[in-house]
């Protein structure tokens, strides 16, 4: 048996750590003395230490069964990194690599072996894990265990009965998120009722929550991410096709976003993955599928795009933030039609499951709506009473840090406990609230509950009034779930001494969301100027054609070469005072802020501070169309010298929608070389007079244009060429 000084010495040797964590020593001695573990411990407490020492210091190798190749080449890679030889088997490998590894692992030079569950139930590597020295065997994500659980993967129910087949090793479970239902269910599955339990707390006190109405998400979310801008964050959609709708429309934003889900080709998920972890990339937009243990200590933010379909989901996602220890924000966007569409995907599920799934969204709408502190109702949701006052004294969610509407709400609260026990402690919410209310619906009547003296006594108040009158009856402790029959409830003693002894209960009224519609609330349009209404602000916007002016004059070019008028009214109503602001504007790109921008800069920047403008609400978005995924094809053809009739019809455009993409290009300040094309078609001296034409007119509309050359053979289609020759020599 290892000792404890032994244990310290290599934890310090291996990881560089001076002391153990919480709970982590005492784990450790537990699986060394051979003892079936059971631990229960927050994303960023210390869960991977709890195997990977004591794998390191016992004979033999440890089996590390995880559900994500995310997971196990990120914690692969830690172990060879500080010198210890870890591998995994998964479908990513080739039938080589699978028999190198197993070779290896029978020589005793493995010491972590990590398996896929899927890999696990496969009969050649049950044979191989037989003829294996195994030290013990580890279940990470435990949660996956559980139907109740947020990540149910019928896989897991599989992994006792072959870890019997392959020899009597002790076991440890691990998981971040497990309400007591949930425990219940992963000791059951893995006849693990008699495993020594270690439970930390589910606070993590460094993380700020906050929940936001789903209305102007992407407007929201540039605003959130220039405010942290070099910060690493998640952000949490529900489908593939949202992740790379976000991604895109963030990179068009000039944010250093890409995008992760399990549809991607496995280089591309890693690829992702690695410049996430190594800051090559500050954004990742993900499904649930990225994560999952991926230890990146300082991620600053988590944002939920779409509501999660869980409470548990929704803890263990936000606590990929901060696991430094340091500050991370947890935003959410709400809306309670995002509720029942995801009630709508349930709908061919067996009834158990589907009523499962209902149970769980109705916990995230609960807290979503509720005004009551955060941290207290996630800890209550774990089985875990939270006291303190921290939270509301260092406001670190949106309902401790914004004032909120109260009232006693002892009367009600008195209501909602003797229905509960009126009805025998057999029952859910719906149920109770329908009997208080004085429902005559079927299930009411069937129970005779209507003839009960509670029933009807809260029928002046709604629905919606009497769920949060629950769940604050609950969070206060009057009444509880019962764990083995979920969303029953049933009374505390609390509650039995209160209907005896009523006193003052303080209930928060819930958060309305009910301006929230159905639809999508993406308008792109540019924000309202905070001086002039939805129009832009015409002094600056004189100041600035001045200033184009004054350049214009100076380079002795035309003044809309400089930049156009549509980009000169979009600064004046966005007001960009730096450099990434103003290369935001339509038609503006970082070339030709580098070669014009200066001078709009400072006249902005004295303008915003001489009339004391608040611009922080001020935020222009780019769509992310189809153009901007254009624009590299466009450019590699050119650089190619490729005829342009060629570049259109291997996109299947007409020629007047390459021009069109070109056009972009180049009023964004990109130059594009077309000599090559412009010999082909015109002879020098035509070439030379359009130029010309260009240089000294007004404005480069292609009607005026025509209009000066309908006498010579020229087209617009021609015209519209050498504009963009001319563009691309002056103003870029």
């Amino acid at each position: 048996m290892v000792s404890v000084d032994e244990l310290r010495a290599k934890l310090k040797q291996v990881f560089g750590y001076d002391n153990f964590r919480g709970n982590q020593e005492k784990i450790i001695l537990n699986i060394l003395d051979g003892k079936n573990t059971f631990v229960i411990m927050p994303t960023g407490a210390g869960k991977s230490m709890c195997y990977q020492l004591p794998a390191i210091v016992q004979e033999g190798t440890a089996i590390v069964i995880s559900p994500l190749i995310a997971l196990m080449k990120n914690q692969v890679d830690q172990m060879n990194a500080v010198g210890i030889n870890a591998r995994f088997l998964n479908s990513t490998l080739s039938k080589t690599e699978i028999n190198r590894i197993k070779k290896a692992t029978l020589a005793g030079d493995i010491k972590l072996l990590y398996v896929a569950p899927e890999s696990l139930t496969k009969e050649e590597n049950i044979d191989f894990l037989k003829q294996t020295k195994i030290s013990f065997a580890a279940i990470d994500e435990a949660h996956c265990i559980s139907e109740w659980g947020h990540d149910f993967r019928p896989e897991y129910r599989r992994i006792k009965s072959i870890i019997n087949q392959v020899g009597d090793v002790p076991i440890i479970a691990l998981t971040a998120t497990a309400t007591p239902k949930v425990q219940l269910d992963i000791q059951r599955n893995l006849n693990m009722e008699d495993a020594d339990v270690f439970k930390s707390s589910f606070n993590r006190d460094n993380l700020y929550y906050e929940i936001r109405p789903k209305k102007g998400v992407k407007k929201q979310l540039i605003k959130f991410i220039r405010e942290n801008q070099g910060k690493s964050g998640v952000i949490y959609c529900l489908s593939r096709k949202k992740v790379e709708e976000i991604a895109e429309f963030l990179k068009v934003n000039g944010i250093n976003a890409a995008p992760y889900h399990a549809g991607f080709e496995p280089s591309i998920r890693m690829k992702n993955q690695d410049d996430f972890l190594n800051e090559e990339v500050d954004v990742i937009v993900a499904t649930i599928a990225f994560g999952m243990g991926i230890d990146k200590p300082d991620v600053r933010f988590v944002i939920h795009y779409d509501v999660p379909k869980s409470l548990e989901g929704y803890y263990q996602e936000t606590g990929r933030a901060g696991r430094d220890g340091l500050e991370g924000q947890c935003i959410m966007f709400y809306r309670y039609s995002d509720i029942l569409k995801l009630e709508k995907f349930n709908k061919d599920k067996p009834v158990t499951e589907k009523e499962n799934a209902k149970l769980l969204l109705e916990e995230i709408s609960s807290y979503s709506e509720s005004a009551v502190c955060r941290r207290k109702q996630l800890l209550h949701y774990f089985g875990e009473e939270y006291t303190s006052t921290e939270c509301t004294e260092n406001k670190m969610c949106d309902n401790c840090r914004y004032e909120r509407e109260t009232f006693d709400g002892q009367e009600d609260v008195k209501i909602a406990i003797e229905t509960v026990q009126q009805t025998e402690q057999r029952f859910g919410m719906t149920q109770l609230i329908s009997v208080i209310r004085g429902s005559q619906n079927q299930y009411v009547k069937s129970y005779s509950h209507d003839k009960l003296e509670i029933f009807g006594k809260g029928k002046d108040k709604d629905d919606h009034y009497w769920k949060s009158i629950v769940r604050q009856t609950l969070l206060n402790e009057f009444i509880e779930k019962d764990i083995e029959n979920i969303g029953l409830l049933k009374l505390t003693q609390k509650g039995l001494d209160f209907i005896k002894n009523p006193h003052p209960v303080e209930i928060a009224k819930d958060l309305d969301f009910s301006d929230v519609d159905a639809t999508e609330d993406e308008s792109n349009e540019l924000p309202t100027s905070p001086r002039k209404g939805n129009s832009y602000d015409p002094v600056l916007y004189d100041l600035l054609k001045a200033e184009r002016k004054k350049i214009a004059k100076q380079k002795d070019l035309p003044p809309y070469v400089i930049i156009q008028d549509p980009s000169l009214q979009e600064m004046a109503t966005t007001y960009p005072t730096t450099k990434e602001a103003l290369a935001n504007v339509n038609g503006i790109g970082m070339g030709k802020v580098n070669k014009f921008g200066g001078s709009f800069l400072k006249l902005i920047n004295q303008y915003v501070e001489d009339n004391n403008i608040d611009i922080e609400d001020v935020v222009v978005i780019k769509t992310a169309g189809s153009k901007s995924k254009n624009k590299i094809y466009i450019i590699q053809q050119i650089d190619r010298m490729i005829d342009l009739e060629e570049v259109a019809e291997q996109k299947g455009w007409t020629m007047d929608t390459l021009l069109e993409e070109m056009e972009i290009i180049c009023y964004s300040g990109t130059k594009l070389n077309i000599d090559y094309y412009l010999e082909q078609i015109m002879d020098d001296e035509k070439l030379d007079d359009i130029m010309d034409y260009f240089m000294n007119a007004e404005s480069d509309n292609i009607d005026d244009a025509l209009e000066e050359f309908e006498d010579e053979d020229v087209i617009d289609e021609d015209l519209r060429l050498v504009r963009i020759k001319f563009l691309s020599e002056y103003a870029n």
